[in-house]
């Protein structure tokens, strides 16, 4: 233990938020815009030589000052934030690191899951973590020559997506269906989920999953490493090859099914290195385009929906979204998600 005291930083603290943001740049690290909780070490003149940070149950934006590397200071803000999780209740962590730094952390109790050369590995706290949601994924394998997948968010389930996995499935033996789990998105997950499983009944080769905490979402994938949101994107999509791949011996799969969006540079970016990737592991990657309305000619999006909620406009969506999508929103049991839409400020993602 140091001689040297760690704290809370308050958003409101603009001398040690400013020492914390040219700390993480000295170290070659970006202040995540995703963060909830911040910490700091201080000198005796108050000033910050090592900071750490929270994001729901990642650890992330990690920095010690090069003055007083070496002082242990790093397992101090490590064991801090671990307790604080703890205090919130989160047991299962995860962290995103440096390639050079990964051995110290896994000296620190945390267990690598998959790495990206140079740029990136992706680590947690328990040693049979991944190999145990993988064990669980391996009872629901099926026999075919054609195995497929899918991954949704499906913020909310439209026509758009339902035409997806229509596609996909009329296409394979068996269609697994990997829901994202994590709740960033203005519609909370088991709400997501229902409304793919219902908006898909008619399909019976389909095999439904959650994606657990492995498969994550653009909002909340670390930026703190890379040079620009380019970067990030291909950091993210080529991490996700490397967990999806492994996710896809465990069942078989030879096939990942894509929704083209040609208006979405994240998308663009992230199915150009799909597609380039996942052949070299034997995956075909299909990319579908997009459904359009009829009436409009617009294609069907996610985000037309949640700005026709948005705006008040509930009929609009009748031609956007399965019925069951509709009656979802056309109930009261909707209203929490309507008044988190309204309140939202920007719900076109791009």
């Amino acid at each position: 233990m140091s001689e040297y005291g760690i704290s809370k930083v308050y958003p409101s603290d603009k001398r040690a938020v400013n020492q914390i943001e040219r700390l993480l740049i000295s170290e070659g690290i970006r202040r995540d815009k995703n963060l909830d909780y911040t910490c700091a070490i201080y000198d005796d003149d108050y000033n910050v030589i090592a900071t750490g940070s929270c994001f729901g149950n990642t650890l992330r934006c990690m920095a010690v000052s090069h003055e007083h590397q070496g002082e242990g200071l790093m397992n101090e803000v490590v064991t801090h934030l671990v307790q604080h999780e703890h205090e919130r209740g989160i047991n299962h962590l995860f962290m995103y690191t440096k390639c050079n730094s990964a051995k110290f952390f896994g000296d620190l109790g945390f267990y690598e899951i998959a790495r990206i050369e140079n740029q990136v590995v992706f680590m947690e706290n328990r040693k049979d973590g991944f190999s145990s949601y993988l064990s669980e994924l391996s009872k629901t394998k099926r026999d075919g020559e054609n195995i497929s997948a899918l991954v949704l968010n499906a913020n909310p389930f439209t026509l758009g997506h339902q035409y997806l996995v229509e596609k996909a499935s009329g296409e394979s033996d068996f269609l697994h269906v990997f829901i994202v789990s994590e709740d960033a998105s203005l519609v909370p997950f088991e709400i997501r989920k229902r409304l793919v499983i219902e908006g898909t009944s008619h399909l019976k080769n389909l095999i439904f999953h959650d994606t657990g905490p492995y498969i994550i979402s653009n909002a909340t994938f670390p930026s703190y490493f890379q040079k620009d949101d380019e970067a990030v994107i291909e950091s993210h999509a080529n991490l996700d090859i490397e967990i999806f791949v492994k996710i896809a011996k465990v069942l078989g799969i030879n096939a990942r099914y894509v929704g083209e969006e040609p208006k979405s540079l994240v998308t663009g970016i992230y199915n150009r290195i799909m597609s380039e990737k996942l052949p070299e592991h034997g995956i075909k990657c299909v990319v579908v385009p997009r459904k359009t309305d009829t009436e409009s000619g617009e294609i069907i999006s996610a985000s037309n929906v949640r700005q026709a909620v948005k705006e008040g406009r509930l009929e609009d969506i009748r031609g956007l979204v399965p019925e069951s999508t509709y009656n979802f929103f056309a109930s009261r049991e909707a209203d929490d998600v309507i008044r988190r839409i309204r309140g939202t400020e920007n719900v076109i993602h791009y």
